[in-house]
């Protein structure tokens, strides 16, 4: 089943403005990824933060982040996007500034968790934003702008965040959060003038708080293991994974009593049983388990290979340079070859990755060594994002974009946290169980991610296959 179009970029006037804005605010919250992790080491010096504290720094963000992401699409998609899109943004902004006014590491931990709700309040707008603005080739190609920003947040990130530490001076780390402020109040002064109003086609309904509290404490109980899992001396608890996992089976058989009904739902029950939607979702969650090849090849890097920080960083720049460059391609192909792009993306990624593996084990490879396999790899993946969500929100309603973004990202993030904590279980057990052979440890740390991404390659293929017999 597939659902209506969106409507067209003409029905707004000036559809790349607003496009402008949206690259701004997602280029500031991704950002806020990868920026921070060159700070920890200040932030624990300056904060005398435990190492459990730093680990909740940077997982605490991802965590929130991804809990909310469904529930304010939906808020968007009901009551309004450029409203929610405004007060994610202000969110963020102010939780920026608490982050960087923190004088404890538990505020700053406190803080990045309210950060990282402020982020997944606002980037589902985005994503329904694009929706409402595009159609066609043109929503293709603001999608391949869209993943050619969130490569380069993640690319320009390390270097940004020791530009500022290094020029900081006593403000040190402290600037990697306050450069938020003056974009974040630059992208709310254009989002007021620029953002189109968006008029949602059904009466307001009251929210499914049943649904709500379902999906948040599913997706809680089933992230938490995976994130403390790469946290030092911290009992996963991965009993709460299979809780997690009863509670979105819940959560499921929730929507679907209240549909029946024809009582508001969180998620629309009819766009989860549309295949390319599922195939859309299901390809995020695995190929997004990738930033487990950063951790492994930073470890690898600084404790095997003796690499500052720095130098570690930059031997990470292959696969981001490459990322920033392919999804504005993707993005402008993806509806003349359609999954084709996906597949072959996920093809490039999967063999980029196990050659870094292989040259790590059989030669010891270093970053130069592994520059080619690593820029493939991250082509590949900037070939599978951007195409991917435009392929599977094609099939969901202008009406739904919100919702079916979030439904998305959220998937993503379940896939990284899953992917983090596959590869790094491998590295760490294998590094024990060696003597501290780090190239063993990584390459079967690779191992392990290159297999959880490939899995993307079944699925496309898969959807294919099942497209042409059902053409």
């Amino acid at each position: 089943m597939a659902h209506s179009a969106a409507p067209a970029s003409s029905e707004y006037a000036h559809p790349e403005r607003a496009l402008l804005v949206c690259l701004l605010a997602i280029f500031m919250v991704l950002l806020d990824v990868s920026i921070v992790n060159v700070a920890l080491p200040p932030i624990q010096r300056s904060l005398q933060a435990s190492p459990a504290a730093i680990s909740w720094i940077v997982s605490g963000y991802a965590l929130t982040f991804g809990l909310v992401l469904v529930p304010a699409g939906r808020v968007g998609d009901d009551y309004g996007r450029k409203h929610m899109f405004q007060i994610g943004l202000l969110a963020f902004v102010v939780t920026s500034a608490l982050c960087a006014a923190a004088p404890s590491s538990t505020w700053l931990v406190v803080a990045r968790l309210l950060q990282g709700i402020a982020g997944g309040m606002l980037t589902p707008q985005i994503f329904g934003l694009i929706q409402q603005l595009f159609s066609g080739r043109d929503r293709g190609r603001a999608f391949g702008y869209i993943g050619l920003t969130a490569g380069l947040s993640t690319a320009l990130g390390p270097v940004i965040g020791g530009l500022l530490i290094t020029v900081g001076g006593t403000l040190s780390w402290r600037l990697v959060f306050l450069i938020n402020l003056p974009v974040g109040i630059i992208a709310l002064a254009a989002a007021a003038r620029l953002l189109p109003a968006h008029r949602p086609t059904h009466d307001r309904r009251l929210p499914d708080l049943g649904g709500i509290s379902l999906l948040g404490l599913g997706i809680g109980a089933f992230m938490l293991p995976f994130v403390r899992s790469t946290q030092a001396h911290a009992t996963p608890h991965w009993w709460l994974t299979a809780i997690g996992v009863l509670l979105l089976a819940a959560f499921w058989s929730w929507t679907r009593r209240r549909s029946v009904r024809g009582r508001a739902t969180l998620i629309n029950p009819e766009l989860l049983r549309v295949r390319g939607y599922t195939t859309g979702v299901l390809t995020g969650l695995v190929h997004f388990g990738f930033p487990g090849t950063f951790l492994v090849l930073t470890l690898y890097y600084q404790q095997g290979l003796g690499y500052s920080p720095l130098m570690a960083g930059l031997g990470l720049m292959p696969f981001a340079a490459a990322s920033a460059i392919s999804p504005n391609i993707g993005g402008r192909i993806v509806h003349r070859y359609g999954r084709v792009v996906v597949v072959v993306g996920s093809l490039a990624t999967t063999a980029g990755l196990a050659v870094t593996a292989l040259l790590i084990g059989w030669a010891g490879a270093g970053a130069p060594l592994l520059v080619a396999p690593l820029f493939l790899a991250g082509f590949g993946s900037g070939l599978v994002i951007a195409p991917n969500q435009t392929l599977a929100l094609d099939e969901a309603a202008s009406a739904e974009g919100g919702t079916a973004g979030g439904v998305i990202q959220t998937a993503q993030r379940l896939g990284t946290s899953i992917g983090i904590a596959f590869a790094s279980a491998l590295f760490f057990n294998t590094l024990s169980g060696t003597n501290g052979d780090f190239h063993a440890a990584a390459t079967l740390g690779l191992i392990g991610t290159t297999a959880f991404v490939g899995l993307a390659i079944c699925i496309g293929l898969a959807e294919m296959v099942v497209s042409r017999k059902s053409a």
